[in-house]
């Protein structure tokens, strides 16, 4: 653990950047002093409840809304019927291609529902209690469609269809072929030519971003003037997107993040449930709240992952690679969300990986299904890709009768290299796969765990031991708007800061990046004090608020310090330019002549002569003695635009055990050294590191959402959908190596998605390490002792594909019908 150090406030401090120090924002945080959304009490203030669909699939022939509107408490009692004219529909702001098919998400269905949990009418209260009660009342009467669930079926000639008024599932198609786009070989060709082609299908399972804070929004009208709070991730994009679907000029809209209990993607969004509490309270002028339950938040907050990934890879004999093929099923649910489409576009740059391949193909279709949608959940499209790549390594390894690591080392960019275009056609700006990876081995403790690892299989202990790697790398930043541009994304990607000097020699910082548990009032304040060599203490960071922070694209893709930033160090920059020609003045000397050290400007040449930063903040107010033309300012904005993403990488290894009996997993032992370039805080980093592992082992051994053949969420509360503490989890050992982003004037690379990308394949590759000679070659995520026994003793891969009856062991039914004493852990 990084120790913790509490600098005392200096008016010269030591520098800040690479200091431990603990966040300003967690005293009122973890002792809940602060304002959450659901916090909030307005005078006057009416409550929404959301009457949501129990079917997946139907017609609405009638909704009878009388009965509830006589109810105690009711206020309003609203279908889709009547705001059919002005809920407009929710947003998709990435077309990934021409011919996208988008077939509208009204925010309370109007004629059809289609997924359980889709809002088909709204109970407005004078209370909480009086609107949910009153849901009950509300009879609507439903005609059943076929349901569409299955992704592989869904693409089947003549199949049902998700949405009757469209001609199939399919809502695109996207293709990226590296010699058709010139920055690879003809891909066909390679595998022709190929000594070794391996094959395989992954499942990457439906998740739930199961974020702290459930959803919620208050809205107040004041005139035509509307200030809505939301727990949010992305206040700026939502006033924007607000403005567009109700047609409210943006001016007279307010959004504030207050202080968010966590995100994970789940929250970059807009919600159905966000418009119509601005509807209601418009119609109404009245302040409204809506506050999700957690059932609802499972049910209905957009899911992340589903994947079906059909990936081939080609080799000669001596292991080079030589070709890349990867064909993917992505489930977008029922309906388009914000960026849902361009999730697994974003993966496409990244299945090739660390490794040199000279040929690459990726081929995307996005399905619809009768299912919550999906959209953005921690890595966002890069989870799925490492997954895919560092899966298919093993399996070709093993083809190969190679090492793993081996093979790893043999095929990835070497630190010489950089930087280094992929077959993707992303340039890797810095790096070193190889020094991470021996800095990873030694916290394992590697050899002496393969050794204890032969052991085991020579003694025939029933509890084997495996080893699993992911040498990974992620694209993070997310920002060059011209590439997101390339990409028909709807937004650029810059970030805005402002820096205002106060007479006192106090800061205020305005960020557009919007944090929600990151560590930004923190991290930006240790940037600008060493920038302008003022304490710590005097850093005020201003975030979430479209009033306050009027420009900024917010905070998702580890774009908050590498973009947000980098803005920060930016602005910082201009103000002392600024302040550096009222020194000038106040100290009779030329600019040329000035060093500006410590917080202070002195004459070079000349001890004893010099003014502090803050004293010339004081002098800049009372503008007495100023320099002629220069306006009485030193404050500065900044907008970054970065020209590439940035690449953090690492090596994650986890040692497994695995219990052939039960189907028990353990993680004996987790080692990772990741590269995020330069470290401002090694306590945050530490932290998302460690936040980042538990989430990507979570997706490996626990967490599924799962649907029955109607429909339904079956694991629509924690008591089904499993959420490890961290008594499930191991002690993590981490480490870093340092190659500073060219990219950016932090040196910074991201780390917020770090250890949730690269975990998931090193622990799937460590428990199939320890049980592939007993004839496993896959194991369906997540790894639950019931898959893992059936794939031991039945084969297949544990969950709903047939077993491979050539590795199957016999069992008797006895047998079999033990694994039902356990269950899933």
């Amino acid at each position: 653990m990084t120790a913790v150090e509490d600098a005392p406030a200096t008016t010269a401090p030591e520098r800040e950047v690479g200091k431990a120090r603990r966040r300003k924002e967690d005293a009122r945080l973890i002792t809940g002093r602060t304002t959450w959304t659901d916090n909030m009490v307005l005078p006057g203030m009416l409550h929404l409840a959301v009457v949501r669909s129990p079917v997946a699939h139907a017609k609405i022939t009638n909704v009878d809304v009388s009965a509830a509107r006589e109810a105690p408490g009711v206020v309003a009692v609203l279908t889709g019927r009547d705001l059919a004219d002005e809920q407009g529909s929710i947003p998709c702001a990435w077309p990934v291609t021409p011919d996208m098919v988008n077939p509208g998400h009204p925010s309370v269905a109007v004629d059809e529902v289609n997924h359980v949990g889709e809002a088909v009418a709204i109970v407005v209260g004078r209370s909480r209690t009086a609107a949910v009660d009153a849901l009950e009342l509300v009879d609507v009467d439903y005609e059943p469609l076929p349901v569409v669930l299955d992704m592989e079926q869904a693409l089947a000639e003549q199949p049902d269809l998700c949405h009757d008024h469209l001609q199939s599932n399919q809502s695109f198609r996207f293709v990226f072929d590296a010699g058709e786009a010139g920055t690879g070989q003809d891909t066909e060709q390679a595998f022709a030519e190929a000594d070794v082609v391996v094959s395989r299908r992954f499942v990457q399972q439906r998740l739930i971003p199961a974020f702290m804070e459930p959803r919620a929004v208050v809205v107040q009208p004041q005139g035509d003037n509307y200030t809505m709070w939301s727990s949010t991730q992305v206040p700026h994009i939502l006033r924007l997107m607000l403005a567009m679907i109700t047609g409210i000029p943006e001016h007279k809209l307010r959004v504030v993040a207050p202080d968010v209990g966590g995100g994970f993607g789940g929250k970059l969004q807009v919600t159905p449930e966000e418009v119509l509490s601005l509807l209601v309270a418009r119609r109404l002028g009245k302040p409204v709240k809506w506050v999700e339950t957690r059932s609802e938040s499972l049910m209905s907050a957009h899911h992340g992952r589903d994947q079906i990934q059909y990936i081939d890879i080609a080799a000669d004999r001596e292991g080079n690679v030589k070709g890349l093929r990867c064909r993917i099923l992505s489930d977008m649910g029922a309906y388009l969300r914000l960026v849902s489409p361009g999730v697994p576009v974003l993966g496409a740059f990244m299945y090739v990986g660390i490794y040199k391949f000279p040929a690459y193909r990726f081929d995307c279709q996005g399905v619809f299904t009768n299912k919550t949608p999906t959209d953005a959940y921690r890595g966002a499209g890069r989870p799925e890709a490492t997954f895919a790549i560092e899966r298919i390594m093993d399996e070709l390894a093993v083809e190969l009768g190679m090492d793993p690591l081996e093979l790893r080392r043999k095929n990835w960019i070497k630190a010489e290299e950089f930087p280094f275009t992929t077959a993707a056609g992303l340039e890797y700006d810095s790096g070193d796969y190889d020094t991470a990876t021996q800095q990873a081995l030694q916290l394992l403790g590697y050899d002496e765990l393969r050794e204890e690892q032969r052991r085991r299989r020579e003694s025939g202990d029933p509890v084997q031991l495996g080893i699993g790697f992911s040498t990974f790398t992620e694209m993070c930043g997310l920002a060059p708007s011209r590439v997101l541009g390339s990409l028909s994304y709807g937004a650029g990607g810059w970030e805005h800061a402002s820096i205002r000097m106060l007479p006192t020699g106090k800061v205020e910082v305005v960020t557009g990046s919007t944090p929600h548990g990151q560590g930004h009032e923190t991290a930006w304040s240790q940037l600008v004090a060493d920038e302008l060599g003022v304490p710590f203490e005097d850093v005020e960071v201003l975030h979430g608020d479209t009033s306050v922070s009027p420009r900024g694209l917010d905070t998702y893709g580890s774009r908050s310090l590498v973009v947000g930033g980098a803005a920060v160090v930016n602005a910082a920059q201009k103000v002392i330019a600024k302040a550096r020609k009222v020194a000038a003045h106040l100290l009779e000397a030329s600019e040329d002549d000035l060093d500006f050290t410590g917080g202070s400007f002195s004459v070079r040449g000349t001890p004893g002569t010099g003014v502090s930063i803050q004293e010339i903040a004081l002098a800049t107010f009372a503008a007495h003695n100023f320099p002629e033309g220069v306006e009485p300012s030193i404050d500065a904005d900044a907008t970054f635009d970065p020209v590439n993403f940035s690449f953090p990488h690492g090596t994650h290894i986890c040692a497994m055990e695995v219990d052939t009996e039960t189907g028990f997993v353990k993680i004996r032992k987790y080692a990772c050294v990741d590269d995020v370039g330069t470290i401002v805080n090694p306590l945050i980093v530490e932290g998302q590191v460690h936040g980042g592992l538990a989430q990507g082992i979570a997706q490996a051994l626990y967490e599924e959402a799962v649907y029955d053949d109607d429909g339904n969420l079956t694991t629509g509360t924690f008591v089904d959908y499993l959420v490890p503490s961290a008594a499930d989890l191991p002690h993590f050992d981490t480490g870093n190596t340092v190659h500073a982003a060219p990219g950016n004037p932090i040196g910074a690379k991201g780390v917020g998605e770090a250890g949730c990308i690269a975990s998931t394949p090193a622990v799937v590759n460590a428990a199939l390490d320890a049980v592939r000679h007993l004839g496993v070659s896959d194991i369906r995520m997540p790894l639950t002792p019931e898959r893992v026994w059936r794939a031991v003793h039945l084969g297949g891969d544990g969950g709903d594909r047939a077993p491979d009856r050539t590795n199957a062991q016999a069992v008797d039914s006895a047998q079999a019908a033990s694994i039902a004493q356990g269950g899933d852990l």
